[in-house]
């Protein structure tokens, strides 16, 4: 093989690679454009999420906030302040919605199931279990 057969065969393995992190990075700033997109009652999932998180500011107690973190704990660093955002919203919808005037380790915990896609429950449910956090009270929410 001559020199100039093995750089072309490196040009197009770079094309390859770089078309693939384009594609991979379109995919996620496609799902991020998803979510700010308005739905029919006028505000995107970002700002049901942002006006959850501000409705519940005082509810949170340092045992929640530290329950919170531990629930967060498997995520990767680089989207665990996203997944954190989104398990809280959900977490503070449902303590609102109960009419409570503060959040629970009860609250994180259904909020934390209904916060995690179908897709993820095998590793939702093995990760409670390996904390031996009980969720047997919302093994309904796991069947649907």
């Amino acid at each position: 093989m001559n020199g100039h057969s093995w750089f072309m065969y490196f040009i197009a393995f770079w094309v390859v690679v770089m078309v693939g992190f384009m594609a991979i990075g379109g995919f996620f700033m496609f799902r991020k454009f998803l979510k700010v997109l308005p739905k029919r009652d006028g505000k995107s999932k970002l700002d049901w999420q942002n006006y959850w998180v501000e409705r519940s500011r005082g509810m949170w107690s340092d045992d929640s906030k530290a329950f919170l973190e531990e629930l967060v704990s498997p995520v990767p660093s680089a989207f665990r302040d996203i997944a954190r955002h989104s398990i809280a919203a959900r977490i503070a919808q449902v303590a609102i919605e109960h009419g409570e005037s503060q959040v629970t380790r009860e609250h994180c915990i259904e909020g934390y199931i209904r916060a995690t896609p179908k897709r993820d429950y095998r590793s939702l449910t093995s990760y409670l279990n390996k904390k031996g956090i009980d969720y047997s009270a919302y093994h309904h929410l796991l069947n649907k």
